[in-house]
């Protein structure tokens, strides 16, 4: 029996259904059928292979959304290369190592990172960098694209388990790790949102999440083109516009993710009252838990918000409540998705008892099989074929997950994972500072954001302002904290670990907090 390999999805659909819509761009009012996609993919894919791109190589995206994104994407695939997902939110610092560890040939820009580039043009060893508005304007881009002679389907019998995607993670140590994300990953992902979300051709995502993020890139952007399906493009979400894309009948919307913070904004926009909602099939929620109350209102606004877990290494593809279970199961995760093994595991290894806490672990096709470069952290995540989520939960007797805690000390901000020892590691370059610790605390627009919990040398001073100036330009702004408070000395246990739980108790009530 021959092997299966990673299939063409824009050329299998042009050639079945070249004028059915494919792509919408609405920063740029541009449209494209699958013929007219494929195309643009091909000229993608000739002008890689003249840059001397070769398959396996890395070809890397700092673009905020638009079709260019999703053009870059599959004509890199096309050609058996893998495509690099840039974070345009961080700083030159935090791309540079990212860059450097990953390598990649060619990256491709909006024009307003061009300053941001001109430092990692420096520091780095990208041979070419590709500047587009993101608008179809002109560019070097939509000139090299003009340029181009086609390559109208791929050049190459392409192994599943090739990588298509290399996503980065900020880790706990303060080092990003890359996931690596496969075809296969993504041909059972898609798999798993048909038989769950309804995907099928004549399905229409709106794309708000950043597609550099794998919510934004696979849930559902992928699948609804892996499926014949459509793809509307919104550069970055503004509520008001979102919700005009609902209530229009042409693009006829029927899925969409968010965060929290997402739907609370949409809640709040004063053209919510008069939105048609009625061509959505599937609402996810992600990235954080959705509070029972707004999950509640958009019930009775008609729309059923379906909780889903999921991560980069397991292509976000993990599990999802089902409807029939919204709003009564609130607060849970759902149910495993049929290609995604989960169970909940003891500390000594064991498996846990129904109700009981414990660390989740997955297996399946879809779950990334290591890290970029970092055997340790592979070593530290698999075992015997499962993988360590890192993420505390549990799953009551009917098989119903729920989530109790994020990578313990992780938090999210604005559905973007903060982990804060990335921000301790800058803090403590701060002369004043002893020891310091930082957590997650509420806040009413990004749902959390950080607080410094500082222990300060005898005789030292330091205000916030003071932390603001150090970290700015050092860490994004997601990243950056913006409660401080003073202590006498951190809590630790036995062995000298900071016992942060109890600072997540203890420090809010002393905060005054948005």
């Amino acid at each position: 029996m021959s092997k299966p390999f990673a299939v063409d999805w824009t050329a299998y659909h042009a050639k079945v259904a070249p004028e059915k819509r494919a792509l919408i761009d609405l920063a740029s009012g541009r449209e494209y059928s699958y013929a007219q996609m494929n195309e643009r993919v091909g000229r993608v894919a000739a002008h890689l292979t003249a840059l001397g791109v070769k398959p396996g190589d890395r070809v890397g995206f700092l673009n905020m959304n638009s079709t260019d994104v999703m053009e870059i994407m599959l004509g890199t695939w096309r050609i058996g290369a893998a495509s690099l997902a840039l974070n345009w939110r961080l700083t030159a610092p935090e791309l540079e190592f990212i860059i450097n560890d990953s390598n990649p040939n060619v990256i491709f820009m909006d024009d307003g990172f061009v300053e941001l580039a001109a430092d990692l043009q420096k520091s780095t060893d990208v041979k070419h960098w590709i500047v587009t508005d993101g608008l179809g304007g002109p560019s070097p881009y939509e000139k090299a694209l003009a340029a181009a002679d086609p390559i109208l389907s791929k050049t190459l019998q392409q192994p599943l388990e090739d990588m298509a995607i290399l996503m980065y993670s900020s880790g706990t140590t303060g080092r990003p790790k890359g996931v690596i994300i496969t075809h296969e990953m993504l041909f059972f992902a898609a798999t798993n949102a048909a038989s769950i979300s309804r995907i099928d051709r004549q399905s229409v995502n709106l794309a708000t999440m950043p597609l550099f993020h794998i919510g934004g890139i696979n849930v559902f952007a992928c699948p609804v083109l892996y499926a014949g399906g459509c793809s509307v493009i919104q550069r970055s979400f503004e509520p008001g516009e979102t919700l005009d894309a609902f209530s229009n009948a042409d693009f006829a919307i029927s899925h969409f993710i968010g965060v929290p913070a997402i739907f609370n904004a949409l809640k709040m926009h004063p053209k919510n009252p008069e939105a048609d909602f009625s061509r959505l099939k599937t609402v996810l929620a992600g990235a954080e838990a959705v509070p029972d109350a707004l999950v509640n209102w958009w019930y009775d606004r008609g729309i059923v918000i379906q909780e889903g877990y999921g991560m980069t290494e397991t292509t976000a593809s993990s599990c999802i409540l089902p409807p029939e279970h919204v709003p009564s199961m609130v607060g849970s995760c759902g149910l495993p998705l049929i290609h995604c093994d989960m169970k909940i595991v003891r500390e000594d290894g064991t498996d846990a008892a129904p109700g009981e806490l414990g660390e989740i672990w997955m297996r399946g096709p879809v779950i990334t099989p290591g890290y970029w470069n970092r055997p340790e952290a592979n070593e530290e995540s698999f075992v015997d074929g499962w993988f360590r989520s890192g993420d505390v939960g549990k799953q009551d007797a009917a098989g119903f997950f729920y989530i109790e805690d994020r990578v313990k000390d992780m938090y999210i901000s604005g559905g973007e994972n903060v982990y804060p020892a990335e921000i301790e590691n800058v803090l403590y370059e701060l002369e004043q500072i002893a020891e310091v610790a930082v957590i997650g605390v509420e806040d009413t627009k990004w749902g959390e954001v950080g607080c410094a919990v500082v222990a300060l040398k005898d005789g030292q001073t330091l205000t916030m302002a003071e932390i603001a100036t150090h970290v700015d330009g050092r860490l994004a702004r997601f990243k950056q904290p913006v409660h401080m408070t003073i202590v006498e000395a951190l809590p630790r246990n036995a062995t000298g670990k900071v016992l942060k739980f109890e600072l997540r108790k203890s420090v809010p009530p002393m905060l005054e907090l948005r």
